[in-house]
């Protein structure tokens, strides 16, 4: 039976069909493939949009070029270059078969056999074509039936495949938290051996495609997987059983708040306090994502949750306060507050700019927030006090 990928707001992007017809769409020599494909199957809106084409990439260059269409040669020697239609890459990649691979990079040699080119893929629901002006899906692997039954499964043999590409680990557990209902057990066998392959990789790749699995559906019992099967083990040891179990009980505490699954945070659950800048440093972080980590696992503190947000921000506040299991409503659309009265204001009230002037600011500020951040005319009052106090020697600042 003829499967015909369905109508999405992608398919009408400006520039998208000339684009097709210019790559000899019409002809059978290019294609939609990939995840644009999966993911209209699924009724999920498109992220990226592949094209696989059997022209060499100088060609596609050319004709790119001739047409007055930005082309960037992002990666010519693996076949692909990006169009920039509307100002949105569209990334356009030859027709390939793998000649060798070391686990971490491959070298190809381009093909116009497409059967090769979906041989080369890892999962049987990633390897699915669309032709551009008929919409007529081309199925080599039996993609569609694994996607029609949530079955995220290796092309051929797992381990060949896991050996050419060793991230493909990873990214099996991530199509499964995202795709998967029943797991494929070869594939989970072949990942479960090779795990010790992942210690090849880059840091920064692993933690690529470890942030993007926790925010996935499923996330909770397919890290709760990886550890009964040590996947993680040679990489992140510090991940275990009690990991998963905090990561359950934030994955809860989100839900019950309306909160969004975050991939630092639920990073932040699954490592031990005292582990979370070693695994940052370690997976090469962004400093502003390390610092956070860190934040994160601190502990809510006995101020309440408006004082947090004050002290720390709204999203470290948010962090701790789910990780402890605590309701976050309280913070939704509150905006920090800023003090307000000045050192200057306390200046005219009779205090010496300096040292005095900071301490008695400081404890206006402590009585402020210990009273839940009242209005300017309460802050007066207190600020009232509070000079009175210093200048008849009482304050203890």
């Amino acid at each position: 039976m003829t499967t015909i990928l369905p109508d999405a707001p992608w398919r009408r992007r400006e520039g998208l069909d000339r684009l097709a017809a210019i790559l000899g769409g019409s002809i059978g020599e290019a294609r939609y493939v990939g995840g644009v494909v999966r993911d209209t199957l699924l009724g999920i809106d498109a992220a990226d949009i592949d094209i696989a084409t059997s022209h060499a990439p100088e060609e596609v260059l050319r004709r790119l070029k001739e047409a007055g269409i930005k082309a960037v040669p992002t990666g010519l020697a693996h076949g692909t270059v990006t169009a920039i239609l509307a100002g949105q890459p569209i990334e356009v990649t030859t027709l390939r078969r793998d000649v060798a691979t070391d686990g971490r990079h491959a070298l190809v040699a381009f093909t116009d056999d497409w059967r090769e080119d979906a041989d080369r893929r890892d999962f049987t629901m990633n390897a699915l074509y669309a032709d551009p002006a008929t919409g007529m899906v081309y199925d080599y692997h039996d993609g569609l039936a694994d996607l029609a039954a949530g079955r995220v499964r290796f092309i051929g043999d797992p381990l060949r495949r896991i050996a050419e590409d060793h991230l493909r680990i990873l990214r099996f557990f991530r199509f499964h938290a995202r795709f998967g209902d029943a797991i494929d057990a070869d594939g989970l066998a072949a990942c479960a051996a090779r795990a010790n392959d992942l210690m090849a990789l880059s840091r920064e790749r692993i933690a690529a495609e470890m942030l993007k699995l926790l925010v996935a559906r499923d996330a909770v019992s397919v890290v709760a997987l990886m550890v009964d099967h040590a996947i993680l083990r040679a990489v992140l040891p510090e991940i275990d059983a009690a990991g998963v179990a905090r990561l359950a009980a934030l994955a809860a505490a989100e839900r019950r708040s309306g909160i969004a699954p975050d991939a630092i945070r639920r990073l932040a659950a699954l490592v031990p306090a005292a582990d979370a800048d070693g695994v940052g440093a370690r997976l090469k972080l962004s400093n502003t994502d390390r610092k956070r980590l860190n934040a994160a696992t601190a502990g809510p503190g006995d101020e309440g949750p408006h004082a947090l947000a004050y002290r720390c921000g709204v999203t470290i506040a948010v962090d701790r306060l789910l990780l402890a299991g605590h309701d976050v409503g309280v913070l939704a659309g509150w905006p920090v507050p800023r003090l307000p009265i000045t050192g200057g204001a306390l200046v005219t009230r009779g205090l010496a700019r300096g040292p005095q002037v900071a301490a008695a600011l400081r404890a206006i500020e402590t009585r402020w927030i210990a009273e839940d951040f009242p209005d300017a005319a309460r802050v007066e009052t207190i600020a009232d006090a509070t000079v009175a106090e210093t200048l008849a020697g009482k304050a203890d600042l």
